[in-house]
């Protein structure tokens, strides 16, 4: 979202300067001169010291309010079911049955996942879209109302999840040296744990939400993927290629169901 004068509120609510009639350079010189007799430049480097104070000012407002949208699920209709659109499931060999739907609540669109012994996990493409040195932080909401039963990131046999969103640096090849940070909500992993995947090798799962105190409540997480990657991989990341979600029950034979609002990236 693209941050203009007028919403910062410096354009727009005075008279606009070209009907004074004077040109451009002129209007500049008077303004000079008016700040002189007012008191408040001294000099022509107070002037320049202002006038470059003014425009950082200009730049950090606007910088602050840099928002890349990744989804807010608008571009279906409500009560669409299955992959939405833009997105791709990824099945990796398993039974994945993509109970999605489509649904309006609280006034904006969101995505209920369910989940029945199975495991379900569907990608979208953000190439050139996230520049993680102006949007580093990932900002999204979510809501769990049912937990897979007995669930813990931290065995293979129990790596069942019910909310699931993860930040995907593809690297050749893929399979094993990519990189993945999974933000998720886990029924027995106490919160702020930052383990590896007992099954992925390239995911580093970080808990955001532990068992059942939160559940049916709708929840707005932010993180600076940025931080997180350098403290998981010791290094600066590049731009990430891609977003997924998941929800799974298949390891633990039970059930699962959440819903995943907005998705985005925002400036600090």
């Amino acid at each position: 979202m693209e941050t203009r004068l007028t919403d910062i509120g410096l354009v727009g609510r005075h008279r606009d300067a070209s009907s004074t009639g004077l040109p451009p350079r002129e209007r500049y010189d008077g303004l000079k001169r008016v700040m002189f007799y007012l008191g408040f430049l001294k000099s022509r480097d107070a002037w320049v010291g202002l006038m470059s104070g003014t425009f950082l000012v200009l730049l950090t407002a606007a910088g602050a309010g840099r928002v890349v949208v990744i989804e807010d699920w608008t571009t279906d209709v409500v009560n669409r079911r299955g992959i939405p659109s833009g997105w791709t499931g990824e099945a990796f060999g398993q039974p994945a049955g993509y109970d999605f739907t489509i649904e309006q609540q609280a006034g904006r669109r969101v995505l209920h996942l369910e989940s029945r012994n199975e495991h379900s996990t569907i990608a979208r493409d953000i190439t050139g879209k996230v520049n993680l040195k102006e949007t580093p932080i990932l900002e999204w909401s979510w809501k769990a109302t049912i937990l897979p039963t007995g669930g813990d990131l931290r065995r293979k046999e129990t790596t069942d999840i019910a909310a699931q969103l993860y930040v995907v640096w593809p690297r050749f090849p893929e399979l094993l040296r990519s990189r993945i940070i999974g933000y998720v909500w886990d029924a027995t992993a106490p919160v702020a744990t930052v383990a590896k995947s007992q099954k992925t090798a390239t995911v580093t799962f970080v808990v955001i939400r532990s068992g059942s105190e939160d559940l049916g409540k709708w929840l707005t997480e932010r993180r600076n993927v940025a931080e997180d990657y350098a403290k998981i991989f010791g290094e600066s990341p590049d731009d990430p290629k891609a977003i997924s979600i998941s929800i799974d029950s298949n390891d633990t034979h039970s059930m699962a169901e959440s819903f995943m609002g907005p998705i985005l990236f925002r400036a600090r």
